[in-house]
Formats: structure tokens, sequence, C-alpha cells
């Protein structure tokens, strides 16, 4: 066994394939508790993940990049609310949402309402449907496919990229683009520097700039003419921001959450069959999915203000690092954590998509993505399977997944199937 008392979550490859058991020597030792050479608090209970999510004395401002790079100035006191103020901008990515607060926070996300309206959400799943069969069609005759690049990837950033309007002759480049971004790589030296955000930043802030000079009749100009809930116009950066990070955000969840329901799927033939018999059913197997294989690995907060969490105090300056896979198998909120129940009856509260203001504004999207495909790959193929050429025997199974801190996904998945 490994010595988890040691262990660098943050360098430490041996967590990558399987990081579970080292959650739950944490939970054991205390569900709030100090854990690698970093100085943050994990918190491995769902019951105290709930109250941390939830907590306004804890700042969103190092959401992505937890202790990378240190903070730029030093904690003093029981209330650091003016030096986050004064040094937000020198923390990684401080620009998106995901890392506002309070008023900026609510001001930015109410923009939402005005860049996914429902008539676009309704317009974009008729499109899930169509772009599902279009992705099926290039390898359904083959009997085989790389699951992740054939079908998770391209769907999921095609989708986005239908939602917020890019035109279809860009979708090839965004493709190539972001096919093999990985935030938060494990081992090096600066976790955050490589930021893809920036290479979309640029597209957006082009095609937002051209609208707002020539309108026209499409989604963009629907993004560039968003306005704020009090009416006032944002500037191109703060909407070109939102509709990045959203694009980035919703690509890597979705693709996460495909491959966990089809590799499950493979694993246990009698799911599948209860699945393919009775839809239904699809959408608690997809809970159960995001629960047993949160697709979000780390949520980091900082305290702003002294305060606590379950048993523990914690200080103001304290970076807290919440982890969804691991309160999500917290037995004292799920019975028989790591056994896979496709109709697990409480199981929609997990917090794979964390909770309270921060909670993720795509996981609507990601559930009717995830919906939609799993009804039209049961449609048109049966007897899925893993290919054990490429994966090994249901004894020895081998699976890579993506060596980063920040996400939980697999790197590839072979599968085999029946054309119907």
């Amino acid at each position: 066994m490994s010595d988890f008392e040691s262990v660098d979550y943050f360098t430490d490859q041996s967590l990558v394939p399987d990081p579970y058991p080292y959650f739950d020597y944490l939970r054991s030792e205390c569900p709030v508790r100090h854990a690698t050479p970093h100085g943050v608090v994990a918190i491995t209970g769902h019951a105290e993940a709930l109250a941390a999510y939830k907590d306004p004395a804890f700042s969103s401002c190092v959401a992505v990049a937890g202790p990378f790079p240190p903070l730029p100035f030093t904690p003093e006191g029981d209330d650091i609310s003016d030096l986050i103020n004064e040094h937000r901008a020198a923390i990684p990515m401080a620009e998106h949402v995901v890392t506002m607060d309070a008023d900026d926070h609510v001001k930015t996300r109410g923009l939402l309402s005005k860049l996914i309206t429902p008539k676009r959400l309704s317009e974009n799943e008729e499109f899930i449907w169509r772009l599902a069969d279009q992705q099926i069609d290039k390898f359904l005759d083959q009997g085989a496919c790389e699951f992740m690049e054939d079908f998770a990837k391209p769907l999921s950033m095609l989708v986005i990229a239908d939602l917020l309007g890019v035109p279809v002759d860009d979708h090839r480049e965004f493709r190539a683009v972001l096919g093999n971004e990985h935030v938060g790589q494990l081992g090096e030296d600066d976790t955050v520097a490589h930021n893809p955000l920036m290479w979309l930043d640029e597209r957006f802030d082009s095609y937002i700039s051209d609208r707002r000079r020539d309108p026209r009749d499409d989604v963009l100009t629907e993004l560039a003419a968003a306005t704020y809930p009090d009416g006032s116009t944002p500037a191109v950066e703060e909407v070109v921001k939102l509709a990045t990070f959203l694009f980035a955000a919703g690509m890597e969840t979705t693709t996460k959450l495909l491959s966990t329901g089809m590799r499950v799927m493979g694993e246990r033939p009698d799911i599948q069959q209860k699945l393919r018999d009775d839809r239904a059913l699809i959408p608690a197997f997809l809970e159960e999915s995001l629960r047993m294989e949160s697709p979000v690995k780390s949520h980091f907060r900082l305290a702003r203000t002294s305060t606590r969490v379950g048993e523990m105090d914690v200080p103001a300056g304290t970076i807290i690092m919440l982890l969804p896979g691991a309160s999500n198998r917290d037995p004292e909120k799920f019975d028989d954590p790591h056994e896979f129940r496709h109709d697990r009856r409480n199981v929609r509260e997990h917090v794979a998509f964390g909770r309270g203001p921060h909670s993720c504004p795509g996981a609507p999207l990601a559930r009717a993505e995830a919906r939609i495909s799993m009804n039209r790959l049961l449609d048109r193929a049966a007897n899925f399977k893993i290919s054990e050429a490429q994966h090994g025997t249901p004894e020895n199974r081998v699976y890579q997944y993506d060596p980063t801190f920040i996400m939980r996904g697999l790197s590839a998945l072979h599968i085999e199937f029946e054309p119907i």
C-alpha cells in the first residue's frame, strides 16, 4: 500500500489510475484535514463538502489554480477580503466567472440567461440528436471504435460550438487546437501556465467584435448584443471570457461523462440490457456515472474569513481542496459507495457539479448530451464490449486516465459492438 500520509496529490502519478483508496484514507482519518505538502485542507466528506460549497466565508478566487502559484500576498488576521480584492488580478484565471465572488459573480452569471436562452437550448438539443447520428455514421460499419476520439470529444466540442454559434467552417480548427489539452498537468513546473482558454479568447474576441460592428442574423450576434440583468452592456472582453470558459468547461465535463457511461455499459452487460429495454432508466444511470467518476476531480476555495468546516477550524488564508470524487463515495451518504447501482435512490444528491452559487451552469447541457447520446448509441448498436485487445480481459483490465489533478477522465476507450 502507498504511504498515503506522505503522498503529494498534485504530483504523484500513482494516484491517477485509481485515487479512491487515497480519498478513503483521508476520509477515514478525518473528512476535513490537512493533506499534501502544499498546506491545503482536503474535504472528503459529503456533508462537509455541502457546507463548504455554500459557506460565504470562502472565496472562489483560487477555484482552478489551488495553491499554484502561491498566493501573491501573505494572509494576516481573520479577514483577508481586502487583500484578495487588491491582488485578485495576479491569481490565475481571475478574469473567468469560475473565480469570481459576490456581486461580480452574480452579475456575470446573470449574463448567462441572455447567452443561453430556453429557445437556444431547445434548438441545440435538436442539433444534438442529428449530430449523434452523424458521428455514429462515421464508425458504425466498423463494429469498433476508439470512443473518445470517434464520438465523445467531437460531439462535445461541436455541441458547445453550435450553442455558442461558432461558424461551421471553423469547427475543424477548433477540434485540432483543443483536442489534447490538459489543464493541471501532474508534475509540470507550472501547472497552470499553459492556458488553452487564451486561444479561445482570441477567437471569440474576433467573433464578438465583428458582430458588434456588423450585426447579422446569427447566434454570435445575439451573444454580442447580450446585456447584464440591469440592462447595461458588458465590454467585449467580458462576453468573451464567459463564452470561452463555457466552451472549455462544457467540452471537458460532457466528454468524461459520456466515456464513463460507455465504459460501464461495456463492463456490465446486465445494466446495458436494462437500459436498452427501458430508456427511462438512462437519466439515473448517468447520475450514478457522475457520482462514481466525477468529471471534476478537485475544486479549490480560499477562506476569506476564519470559519469552521465540520469539526475543524479553518483560519483565513487557508486553501481548501474539495474532492467531489471523495465526497460522492462517502459511506455516510451513499450505501456501498464503490458499487455502481444504476437505480440508486439518492443518486441525485451527488456533488459532481458542485453546489451553491458556483454550481456548474452547463450541467443541464451535459445531461442532455449524454442522455441523447446513450439513446442513439443503444438504438443503433448492440452488445457493446470493452476491447480486450486494447484494455485486457475483465480480470486484468487496464485503462489510462488523463494525468491531471483537476479533471478525472479516460484518455482512451476502445469498444466493440454489433451494428443494428
